[in-house]
């Protein structure tokens, strides 16, 4: 397996694996593969990095970000039809020798539903650190009393 950076220029070929990724792990966005090619195209522009992984296509890839105190790994993602055969794990120990290796700590979110995701994190050494809770604030939208 063969892994790669790749910038902004290449958004086009992240965009429509996040949009598989949204859809696997269940998340709420409605962003259209153009638009997570903009996002995508933003982020790699500033702050974010992307390794893809490939072995003669792509296999999947890693967004993430350095933090003061450690990696911010917002995505990684490994197509459907090559999963459970060992390439996120070792995607991850690439990233951990290649890519984070002055980071002692690495952080990552994962819905709450995403039963799958949750047993692979914590297959690979994750612990669970915080719940990030919220509310839809219908009561927002109605009038105040009195007005």
């Amino acid at each position: 397996m063969n892994f790669r950076y790749v910038g902004s220029a290449e958004a086009a070929l992240l965009a429509p694996l996040n949009r598989q990724l949204i859809i696997d792990e269940g998340h709420r966005s409605k962003m259209t593969v153009p638009e997570l090619a903009e996002r995508m195209r933003q982020w790699l522009s500033e702050d974010y990095k992307a390794v893809v992984f490939e072995d003669h296509v792509v296999l999947g890839y890693a967004l993430f970000r350095f933090e003061p105190e450690a990696v911010y790994l917002r995505q990684l993602f490994v197509l459907p039809q090559y999963r459970r055969k060992g390439i996120g794990r070792i995607a991850l120990d690439w990233l951990r020798k290649h890519a984070w290796q002055d980071k002692a700590r690495i952080r990552i979110d994962v819905l709450i539903g995403n039963e799958r995701a949750l047993k692979f994190w914590r297959s690979v050494g994750f612990e669970d650190y915080a719940v990030i809770m919220e509310l839809e604030n219908t009561r927002g939208q109605e009038a105040a009393p009195g007005t």
